[in-house]
C-alpha cells in the first residue's frame, strides 16, 4: 500500500481550505472551503477562462447603474457583483463554504461593515445559496469584530481576518464569530525583519501565537474555529497539524502533495483542555491596551487593512480599464499592463513583499525566481498566466 503524502494526512486531522480565486486550482485540490479576495480575484480576472464572467459582470453593472452613471460608480457596483460571481462558481465545486472580503477600507466603520455584509449576503440568497454557505470576511478590528456580533445574530457567519494578537482572538471569540484567520507567515515576517533571526519549527513566532490561541479556545470551550492562514513554508503547516482549518495557497498544497513522512497531531484539543490557562475578559478598553502594547499586532492590523484596500484599488483600477475597453476584442492581460507601477511605491524598479502589502499566494507566484522581489517582467506575464503556470507545475 502507497504511503500517504502530507496532504492527505493533514485532511485526516484538519479542514484544508484553498487560498486562491483560481477555479481550476480548486478543482485539483478539491478543498472542503475557499477563501478569495480582491488581490485573488484580480489575478484570477486576469486569465482568459475566466473573461467571460468579468466581461458580463461589468456590462450588467453598467446597464443597471444606468446612462449617467460614472466608470467609478460602475465599477464599485461591479466589485461586489464580480465577488460574488467567483463566489457562486467556487461553491459549484466546494460542499461547504466560500469566504467573501468586505471592502476593507470600512473596517473602522461598523454600520458601513454591516450595510455591506447584508448587502453581499442578499446577492448570495437571490442567486439561491443558503447563508450557511458564506462567511463573510472582516478585518479583526473592534469595530469589525462589533459588527460581526451582531451579523452572527442575525445568522450571517463571519471569518475575521487580519488577526495577529490573542487580544483580538478573545475578542472574536465573545462575539460569537464562526471563524478567525490569524496569520502565521505576516507575524513570522514581522519577528525577522525586528530581530534578523530566521525561525524554524514550533520557535517560529507565528506558530506560536496560532498554537496559544488554538489551546485557549479549546481550553474554555470557545466555538469559533481557527483557520491559520498566510503560510511562508510547509513546516509551518506541518506546526499546526490538527489546527481546526488551515488555508494553504496551491503551490504549498503541491509541495504537501508531493511529500511523503508521518504527520504527527500537534494541536489537539483534549490536551488544550487540561493546560494552566488564565481566562482574559474582553472589553474595549482592555481591547485596545493590549493592542497598544502588541507592537507586532498593531502595526500588521495597520499595514494589513493599507494592503487589502491597495489590492482592492487595484482590482478597480483593472475593472475601469476593462470597463473602457468592452468591445474592443483587447485580451484581460493587455489591458493589466501598467499595473506594476501601482505597487512600485518607491520606483525603484522593483515589488518587495512590503509594497506588495496584498495577498501572499499571489505575491509569490508572481515572484517567480524566489527573489523576494517582483520585477516588471515577472508583472508582464501577467498574474493570470503566472498563477496559471503554478496551478499547471504541482
Amino acid at each position: 500500500m502507497a504511503e500517504k503524502n502530507l496532504l492527505e494526512q493533514l485532511r485526516e486531522m484538519t479542514v484544508v481550505v484553498a487560498d486562491t480565486g483560481d477555479i481550476q486550482a480548486i478543482q485539483k485540490f478539491t478543498p472542503r472551503d475557499a477563501t478569495t479576495n480582491p488581490s485573488l480575484i484580480t489575478a484570477a480576472a486576469q486569465m482568459p477562462e475566466y473573461q467571460e464572467i468579468v466581461d458580463e459582470t461589468l456590462k450588467q453593472a453598467q446597464k443597471d447603474a444606468g446612462s449617467g452613471a460614472s466608470d467609478q460608480e460602475i465599477v464599485t457596483l461591479a466589485f461586489d457583483r464580480l465577488a460574488v460571481a467567483f463566489g457562486l462558481k467556487i461553491l459549484e465545486i466546494v460542499p461547504k463554504r466560500v469566504s467573501t472580503e468586505v471592502d476593507a477600507r470600512l473596517s473602522y466603520d461598523t454600520e458601513a461593515t454591516l450595510e455591506k455584509a447584508r448587502s453581499l449576503i442578499a446577492q448570495y440568497e437571490a442567486a439561491g445559496v443558503s447563508r450557511e454557505r458564506i462567511l463573510i470576511k472582516i478585518a479583526s478590528t473592534w469595530e469589525g469584530i462589533k459588527a460581526a456580533e451582531v451579523l452572527e445574530k442575525e445568522g450571517i457567519h463571519c471569518n475575521l481576518t487580519l488577526l495577529f494578537g490573542i487580544h483580538q482572538a478573545i475578542a472574536c471569540a465573545e462575539a460569537g464569530v464562526t471563524l478567525i484567520s490569524p496569520f502565521v507567515g505576516r507575524i513570522l515576517d514581522w519577528y525577522k525583519k525586528e530581530t534578523g533571526k530566521d525561525y524554524m519549527g514550533a520557535e517560529d513566532p507565528g506558530v506560536q501565537s496560532v498554537t496559544s490561541i488554538y489551546n485557549y479556545y479549546k481550553k474554555f470551550g470557545y466555538k469559533t474555529e481557527v483557520m491559520g492562514a498566510s503560510f511562508r513554508n510547509i513546516s509551518e503547516i506541518i506546526e499546526l497539524a490538527g489546527c481546526d482549518l488551515l488555508t494553504i495557497s496551491p503551490a504549498l498544497l503541491g509541495e504537501l502533495q508531493s511529500t511523503t513522512g508521518e504527520l504527527i497531531r500537534k494541536l489537539d484539543p483534549d490536551k488544550a483542555a487540561s493546560m494552566d490557562i488564565e481566562k482574559i475578559s474582553m472589553d474595549k478598553a482592555t481591547f485596545d491596551q493590549m493592542h497598544a502594547a502588541d507592537r507586532m499586532a498593531s502595526e500588521k492590523l495597520d499595514e494589513g487593512i493599507k494592503g487589502f484596500t491597495k489590492a482592492l484599488e487595484t482590482l478597480e483600477t483593472f475593472l475601469a480599464t476593462r470597463l473602457s475597453r468592452l468591445g474592443t476584442g483587447e485580451t484581460l492581460s493587455q489591458a493589466a499592463e501598467g499595473m506594476f507601477h501601482i505597487y512600485d511605491l518607491d520606483g525603484d524598479g522593483f515589488i518587495t513583499r512590503e509594497e506588495w502589502l496584498g495577498t501572499d499566494a499571489v505575491f509569490d507566484a508572481l515572484d517567480v525566481n524566489k527573489d523576494g522581489k517582483i520585477t516588471p517582467e515577472e508583472m508582464g506575464a501577467g498574474l493570470g498566466a503566472v498563477l496559471r503556470q503554478v496551478v499547471q507545475a504541482v
